[in-house]
């Protein structure tokens, strides 16, 4: 029976073939075959390798113009575009060599150009250049790139901040569909696993004319892991190891595809224990265990291509309330804590016609976050619900201008079923229409477009919260243009504007918020964040040297944040009173940018020197500062590149110092912070064993065991230090 089940399947994909194909050599610039190019079409999430005669050959292309990237380690990346696909097409291409990191291509933006085309400028950082930095989670390693930080409680608990912005004001994407998890809470961390995702793109500065509201400070776009390629089947065992939390993170994965069909699964789990500080006292209940599962299938032929997946996320972690209590290594987690449980669900579509296409996302998020504070009994239980769709039509090619259409909308539900309330039962639907063109010629790029949104929020009258009836619009535009002053020497400038809809905690909170130990009152007359947003990038890159500047002037109306009242509150028979803060808005500037250097000195090839400092301040109009600003830092990395042998490929070693500096520009009810360095080592490279390659990285973070408080740690109210030294190693078996 399962013959004939896999004959049937193999007879409707030969039936479903198309007879598209691409062919051709890859040469290098002395017309040398090269092994090994990887030949990717994203819009089919489908490629091959090149063979050791630089061969290679791509079946069932969908009609129209269809875009394939060539790239290899050591040379420049390519992006290739065949004009109204034939039976038959042959592309042969020549790769140049660089010193420098390869070219991608970014998915984030609505075009899909290479980062060297694209108008703006999106920080492009793979799982495994992360991950070679030996950092215990996602947003740790998401932090090490310039203008992003984190707001963190312990390890578990990590909040991303770009450029000043966080919260609800920066919007994340993983399989193609925005994440919903609660995001406004300070204890809320992204409820994503850094395995089975293949690179991240960092969107700084407003993306609301893609994306819609809560993308005001920028976008985290999280690619998933690609399918293996055509006709081959890959399987991959990875181990991480952690010392300061006595800490594993394991994961196991098995891909395969055919010409037409492909699959992907992935386990993970991860489990840590409290965190050491410099000194050796581990931080109560700061430990946490972690459960994830992706897997994906998908289908390509001529006229269309579908992928699903599904990711489930099981977070248990500890809130540490007591600072330095119990010393334990056990990791039981301990009340107070918090259990979450995500299912994210997506479907990507794209429909081609003879010269258009149509690109069709849909995506459903289910949320449960529960909080028990000494019992079984979930004191807080809150389930999130959210479907969206995201449809964007690619009109026919006018000369060198493309143009894009699109809709978006999301619906989402929250509902409370514990014994206490954060936020009350709430349905909150978006919608929002846009059109976006790009207009490149010679080495310049003009890209444009509008947008109109529409946001209604409504809510029930529960216990301390009053129900209300909100709607929100806005109209979004964007400019930029991006052009080669010579043949190194790329400039941009960008103007974009973005907003935010007021958040059900901003509108609607009456109580005491724990975390914080503040009484919060919510403020339902709060109007629409909108804001202005002024960017400019300079590049310049030869063989050797490769340099930039990135500066930015970000003025945000009617900017939400919390104010003191100067009123206590008590409950009844409590001890201690706490502040009652009110949601007030007032205008907001941030301003700032960053700036790095990256030299590759000849004749010494195997020495990289790379440094950047990056800077935000932010301002309310009165001039007092906004809270949770990250303070200035410079980074510093010696990186040594050796040479390879028979069994050991791409190795290296790093020597990098972390400089942040003292951050004397908070708040009013923040502290000042001190300044510190930070010494980390790493080596690595990977083995070979006939055809089994071993990836080995071995990091010593915190090398020195500094102690140190980060200013956007929330533990730092207690004067709990940050983790001391880590030593972490991780292998990475690719079978």
């Amino acid at each position: 029976m399962k013959k004939i089940i896999f004959a049937l399947v193999l007879g409707f994909s030969t039936l479903m073939q198309a007879q598209n194909t691409v062919s051709g050599t890859v040469i290098d610039s002395n017309n040398k075959a090269l092994q090994g190019v990887s030949i990717y079409i994203q819009e089919l999430q489908k490629g091959t390798l090149s063979d050791a005669n630089g061969n290679y050959s791509l079946t069932n292309l969908p009609n129209g113009n269809v875009s394939i990237s060539f790239a290899l380690m050591g040379y420049g990346t390519q992006n290739k575009t065949i004009v109204n696909a034939q039976r038959q097409n042959r592309l042969d291409v020549q790769l140049e060599p660089t010193i420098f990191q390869m070219d991608e291509v970014v998915v984030a933006t609505a075009f899909n150009k290479l980062q060297s085309q694209n108008v703006m400028k999106v920080e492009h950082e793979t799982i495994k250049n992360l991950t070679r930095k030996g950092t215990a989670t996602l947003i740790e390693g998401l932090a090490t790139i310039p203008g992003v930080a984190q707001v963190s409680t312990g390890t578990s608990i990590g909040k991303p901040v770009i450029r000043g912005l966080s919260g609800n004001r920066v919007l994340v994407y993983s399989q193609g569909v925005r994440v919903e998890n609660q995001q406004f809470g300070e204890e809320h961390g992204l409820g994503l696993n850094d395995a089975g995702v293949e690179s991240v793109e960092v969107i700084k500065g407003p993306a609301s004319l893609l994306y819609g509201s809560d993308a005001l400070g920028g976008v985290l776009y999280f690619n998933p892991e690609k399918f293996a390629n055509a006709n081959t089947f890959k399987a991959n065992f990875s181990q991480k190891m952690f010392a300061n939390t006595l800490g594993s993170n394991s994961s196991l994965g098995v891909k395969t595809s055919t010409e037409n069909w492909k699959w992907v699964t992935r386990g993970t789990y991860n489990t840590h224990s409290d965190y050491t500080t410099s000194g050796g006292e581990r931080v109560t209940n700061t430990r946490y265990q972690e459960k994830d599962f992706k897997t994906g299938i998908g289908y390509s032929n001529a006229s269309f291509s579908s992928v699903l997946r599904y990711n489930y996320n099981q977070l248990d972690l500890g809130i540490p309330e007591n600072g330095i209590a119990e010393q334990s290594s056990s990791k039981t987690v301990l009340y107070p804590k918090q259990a979450v449980a995500n299912h994210l669900v997506s479907v990507n579509n794209v429909f081609f016609f003879k010269k258009s296409k149509l690109d069709l996302d849909l995506g459903y998020i289910s949320n449960d976050r529960s909080e028990f504070q000494n019992s079984t009994i979930a004191n807080l239980k809150m389930k999130l619900n959210t479907f969206n769709y995201n449809a964007k039509y690619y009109l026919p090619s006018w000369g060198k201008m493309e143009i894009i259409i699109g809709l978006q909308g999301m619906r989402q539900t929250n509902t409370n079923s514990g014994e206490e309330y954060l936020i009350p039962d709430a349905l909150t639907q978006d919608f929002g229409i846009f059109g976006t063109t790009n207009y490149e010629w010679k080495s310049n790029v003009i890209q444009a477009g509008l947008r109109f949104d529409t946001r209604s929020i409504n809510t029930q009258t529960q216990a301390a919260f009053v129900a209300i009836n909100k709607n929100y619009t806005s109209w979004n535009g964007s400019l930029g243009y991006k052009t080669n002053f010579t043949d190194h020497f790329i400039f941009r400038l960008n103007v974009a504007s973005g907003f935010r809809a007021p958040n059900l905690a901003e509108l609607t909170s009456n109580g005491v918020h724990e975390g914080a130990n503040r009484y919060e009152v919510g403020n339902a007359n709060l109007k629409t964040e909108q804001n202005l947003q002024t960017d400019l990038n300079l590049e310049y890159k030869t063989d050797h040297v490769e340099f930039f500047v990135n500066g930015y002037y970000n003025h945000i109306a009617n900017y939400i944040y919390l104010s003191p009242t100067g009123n206590q509150f008590t409950n009844s028979g409590a001890v201690n009173f706490i502040q009652v803060y009110d949601y007030i808005q007032n205008n907001a500037n941030l301003y700032g940018g960053e700036v790095g250097l990256h030299f590759h000195p000849h004749p010494l090839d195997w020495l990289h020197f790379e440094t950047s400092f990056e800077t935000v301040t932010g301002q309310k109009e009165n001039a007092d500062y906004l809270p949770l600003i990250p303070a200035n830092n410079w980074n510093n990395t010696l990186r040594f590149e050796l040479n390879d042998t028979n069994w050991l490929k791409e190795s290296f070693a790093t020597i990098s110092l972390s400089s942040t500096f003292n951050q004397n520009k908070v708040s009013g009810f923040e502290t000042r912070t001190g300044g510190y360095s930070i010494l980390n080592l790493g080596l690595g490279g990977t083995l070979h064993f006939g055809k089994t390659k071993v990836e080995v990285n071995l990091n010593g973070n915190n090398i020195t065991d500094k102690k140190y408080i980060a200013h956007l740690s929330r533990l730092k109210t207690d004067g709990i230090a940050n983790m001391g030294r880590n030593i972490v190693l991780g292998l990475n078996f690719n079978l």
